[in-house]
Formats: structure tokens, C-alpha cells, sequence
């Protein structure tokens, strides 16, 4: 499965609420602050502020960093259409996995390496465990 992003910019509204979405799913993911910043390639003051309840804060996010948000809150899909129990679906990033590239590391670890590669490979992996229904 392809991941397509609208070919038009977006809005820096849009990027806000993305960036808060998957930062909401890293947080029930147990990611530490560096390992969001390095999934996503957001400065350490970019996390902080999104996390801030202010509505009128903003900020553009480029491609890259959007097509990360996108793969995250993808991946958050991919989990809870595989398990009904919350503690699964949200546990299984930080869980040890000696599926064949995980090779006994977790998916968090394995995605916070920074490299879309990663990020896109355990999304991959993941989608595959549910049978890639899209």
C-alpha cells in the first residue's frame, strides 16, 4: 500500500492537528520525547509547543515530516484493527518482537531510529501482520 498525501500544501491548521494526533498516539505508545522528535523530525521546541493546549499556535510542516505524521497515526489504524484490547494496541510498539526485522527490538525503538526507511518498514510489517486490508 501506497501512502498518498494531497498534492496541494497544507495548511498550518492541518499541520497542527496531525502533529497533535500523532503525538497523542506516541504518548499512549510510551515514546519518550526524543524518540517523537527523532519519528517525526520535529525540534524539541516544535514538540513542546504542540503539546501546549494553545489554540493559536501554529506551524508548517514540510513533506517529509507531514508523510511521518501520516504513518504513525497509520500505523495507530493498523493496531487497533488487529487487537480489541486497548493494552495491546497500544503496548505492542514498546514490546520486544523477534518477527524477522524486528529481530528482538521494539517497533518504537526500530521507527525512532529517524530514517523514513524505518518508519515506513514497521508500518509495512505491522499492516502485513493484519493482512494489509486496506
Amino acid at each position: 500500500m501506497t501512502i498518498a498525501l494531497p498534492a496541494r500544501q497544507l495548511s498550518k491548521s492541518e499541520c497542527v492537528v496531525g502533529l497533535r494526533a500523532a503525538l497523542r498516539v506516541l504518548d499512549k505508545w510510551k515514546a519518550t520525547s526524543e524518540q517523537a522528535c527523532q519519528i517525526l523530525r520535529i525540534s524539541r521546541s516544535t514538540y513542546t509547543r504542540a503539546r501546549q493546549d494553545d489554540a493559536q499556535w501554529s506551524v508548517a510542516l514540510d513533506q517529509d515530516q507531514m508523510q511521518r505524521v501520516s504513518f504513525v497515526l497509520n500505523i495507530h489504524a493498523a493496531l487497533r484493527t488487529l487487537f480489541d484490547n486497548p493494552d495491546n494496541a497500544y503496548g505492542f510498539p514498546s514490546m520486544e518482537n523477534h518477527n524477522e526485522f524486528f529481530n528482538g527490538r521494539k517497533p518504537l525503538d526500530v521507527m525512532a531510529q529517524g530514517d523514513m526507511i524505518a518508519l515506513y518498514e514497521t508500518f509495512r510489517r505491522i499492516d502485513t501482520l493484519r493482512g494489509a486490508q486496506w
